[in-house]
């Protein structure tokens, strides 16, 4: 297959000399990846503490850690000013998720306590 795209002078010029194109557009697209699932890695904490099965009580004190924290506060500013890359667009909607999921353990937790 045969891609044409625009790419500044000096990476074209980067570009010129080697033949190995398709195995640098791939370990790029694999970096790409991997810092996907690595901007994941700040929930983790919150995933860990779920799986464990916490007390109601714990649920409901449940907060992201400082630097997940500044990492949403981050996204949010950005998108607020300049607006979101595809991959933080795609991150965003993993802390959106996330959320979701916190929301609903608290909201179970709630119940739980209001039962009791």
């Amino acid at each position: 297959m045969k891609i044409t795209m625009d790419i500044p002078d000096d990476l074209a010029a980067r570009l010129r000399d080697r033949e190995d194109h398709a195995e640098i557009i791939e370990l790029g697209l694999r970096k790409i990846d991997a810092n996907m699932h690595s901007t994941f890695e700040d929930a983790s904490e919150i995933l860990e503490k779920l799986i464990a099965l916490p007390s109601a009580e714990e649920i409901i004190k449940l907060r992201p850690s400082d630097r997940l924290q500044k990492r949403i506060d981050d996204l949010l500013e950005k998108n607020r000013t300049e607006g979101l890359h595809p991959e933080e667009e795609r991150e965003w909607a993993q802390y959106e998720y996330l959320e979701h999921l916190v929301r609903l353990a608290k909201a179970n937790a709630a119940l739980k306590l209001k039962t009791k």
